[in-house]
């Protein structure tokens, strides 16, 4: 929720090439700045994994995402998918009511990613952020499950654009200034 508040009139809170992703699927977000936005993104959860290793060492693994035990890369792939198609759907909503919501969409977003983490987090992490996974799998130098944190959450915004589509149609235009951090209307998308 505090990014969406923080950063959400200025990029509008895009941390996460899923949902940038999904945006830009959408015709919510103009694909020529997807690449710069996911550059940011990978930029900043490698520095937040650098962090984490400075804080707490090889211990902490860099905040990595890994199946749980028992669960096998394809059921977290299937997970990773489930969640980020809901966490899709979820911020596609508020989004499109973004002159209803305004900056309390914060809440709903905030409270399914908190939800998804209490119920997944130790089936697969809960990341639904390819680069929340893709930093601190470059620190730690493990790559055999990185696949499913890129390929879930990309399918997942994909299907949980479809189902977007399919349910609400084409988008507003709040929709489109909302997801480029203009929710307010003022033509100025920080």
């Amino acid at each position: 929720m505090s990014i969406i508040y923080f950063m959400g009139s200025v990029s509008g809170a895009h941390v996460n090439p899923a949902v940038t992703f999904a945006f830009a699927l959408r015709r919510n977000f103009p694909w020529i700045r997807v690449p710069g936005y996911i550059a940011a993104q990978l930029l900043g959860c490698l520095a937040g994994a650098a962090i984490l290793y400075l804080i707490l060492g090889i211990d902490g693994r860099f905040g990595a995402s890994s199946p749980g035990q028992g669960i096998s890369m394809v059921k977290a792939f299937g997970l990773e998918v489930l969640l980020t198609a809901v966490l899709v759907n979820t911020i596609l909503g508020t989004a499109s009511e973004a002159g209803f919501l305004g900056p309390n969409a914060a809440i709903p977003v905030g409270a399914y990613i908190a939800l998804a983490g209490l119920w997944a987090g130790s089936l697969t992490g809960a990341s639904m952020n390819p680069a929340r996974s893709i930093g601190p799998d470059l620190l730690w130098a493990h790559y055999s499950t990185t696949w499913i944190y890129i390929a879930g959450p990309l399918l997942g915004a994909a299907l949980g654009v479809a189902l977007e589509w399919a349910l609400k149609g084409k988008p507003s235009a709040a929709a489109a200034r909302a997801a480029q951090g203009d929710g307010d209307g003022d033509g100025d998308a920080r």
